[in-house]
């Protein structure tokens, strides 16, 4: 005996026909056991008519991270795997690509900042290598003329990240 799993065209017609009052209900049910179920609500309830404020405030939030970062190479690379689970979390809420592609050019920017140059810890620069080639290829996707906009942020990124890392290369990741 097993439990029937229903997909969402299942599950959206169904509440085309429940009351508002039920559909209410649910939704409160829904958010009282997962952290994530709330904040996506209230994400799309107070900050969804608002997204460049949310991605500004979201920006602040990062930027305040990376300015906690402790110096030891351990405890760095779990803070920004913290920052960027984060990230991953408000960017699937919003939904959009121009935004994620934002928030990701301001980690590496902050990373460049904030992170000890002279690290070799490979765990720390994987994560700034496998966000870098995560924006070449959200890049890859947009529309023409928003990847040329997004494509010169980009390529000051690349023209940054070879002049402050001696390990970094940006002839691997030119667009």
């Amino acid at each position: 005996m097993s439990i029937t799993t229903y997909g969402l065209q299942q599950i959206k017609k169904e509440l085309q026909h429940i009351p508002q009052e039920q559909l209410t209900e649910l939704c409160l049910r829904l958010v009282r056991y997962k952290k994530e179920n709330k904040e996506l609500l209230a994400y799309l309830l107070f900050d969804a008519h608002n997204e460049q404020d949310f991605v500004e405030s979201i920006k602040a939030e990062a930027g305040f991270m990376f300015s906690q970062l402790p110096s030891q190479s351990y405890f760095t690379a779990k803070g920004l795997r913290k920052i960027l689970k984060m990230l991953t979390k408000y960017t699937k809420f919003i939904g959009n690509k121009t935004a994620e592609i934002e928030l990701l050019l301001n980690f590496c920017q902050n990373f460049l900042q904030y992170v000890i140059r002279q690290t070799s810890h490979k765990p720390i620069r994987l994560i700034l290598v496998r966000q870098i080639e995560k924006i070449k290829t959200l890049i890859g996707k947009l529309h023409e003329d928003l990847q040329f906009d997004y494509s010169q942020d980009y390529s000051k990124l690349l023209d940054d990240a070879e002049a402050k890392l001696t390990w970094f290369n940006k002839k691997s990741y030119l667009l």
